[in-house]
């Protein structure tokens, strides 16, 4: 009859695609909850959350955020998505597929932004780098971070060894008390393949033994870098107390 509300007696959506989505937005959902569970235990090793006004006191980046940040966003997703599909919710539902389609399209914006302004980009992420090489002793997660990044990516700074003088620890001042005073981190070495013990103290005084050019330092250890594992173990040794000038760009 015209005017009258029509009911549905079966359900909406096939009882698969129901259950396919529950379980997958469970596991989401429960990924985010462990993210979050990180973040705040990590907070709570370094006492931040019991003294919220330190979270502005580090001068550099702190990586719990990207824990926390990321570990919400899943937990909600996950939620909506989870609890949406268990119950047939259209507006959980709708709010699920509406924040995903925001995502990536803010990810699609800043991959384009990114591309135009890649000189404005570069800019501010050497601003950045150089504000978390300022903090590296500062915060025992930003320097893991920087140590992982370093690694990672064979590079010492954002353009060289040089940048680590933005560092109180490992600046070049002759008022520099610091036993780290004109080195990298360890992170920066070249490592031998034959070491089974990490040398942390590998990168201490290597600022003060250079005797050639940054442009020859830089073709050496890319050389050596590329052929370390030809290299015989005497000379390699000899040569371990090398570090890494790659640019970052």
């Amino acid at each position: 009859m015209p005017g009258k509300a029509q009911h549905f007696q079966g359900p909406q959506v096939s009882c698969c695609t129901k259950y396919l989505l529950f379980a997958s937005n469970v596991l989401f959902w429960l990924l985010g909850a462990a993210f979050l569970a990180i973040g705040l235990w990590a907070w709570a090793e370094k006492g931040v959350l019991s003294n919220l006004s330190s979270i502005t006191d580090l001068g550099g980046f702190d990586p719990v955020w990207l824990f926390l940040v990321v570990g919400g966003v899943m937990f909600v997703l996950g939620f909506a998505g989870c609890i949406g599909a268990l119950r047939e919710n259209t507006f959980l539902l709708k709010f699920f597929s509406v924040f995903l389609g925001l995502i990536f399209f803010l990810e699609l914006t800043a991959g384009v932004l990114a591309f135009i302004f890649k000189d404005w980009i570069k800019d501010q992420l050497n601003f950045f780098i150089n504000n978390n090489v300022k903090a590296y002793r500062d915060d025992i997660d930003l320097q893991n971070l920087i140590d992982f990044a370093q690694e990672y990516w064979s590079c010492c700074g954002a353009h060289g060894p040089n940048d680590w003088n933005l560092n109180i620890y490992f600046n070049c001042t002759d008022s520099n008390p610091s036993r780290e005073r004109c080195g990298v981190p360890f992170s920066c070495c070249v490592k031998d393949p034959a070491e089974d013990v990490l040398n942390t103290q590998c990168g201490y005084d290597v600022r003060l033994k250079l005797s050639c050019s940054p442009a020859c330092l830089c073709l050496l250890c890319r050389s050596w870098s590329s052929r370390a594992s030809s290299i015989p173990k005497d000379v390699l040794a000899s040569l371990r107390n090398g570090f890494r000038t790659i640019s970052l760009w």
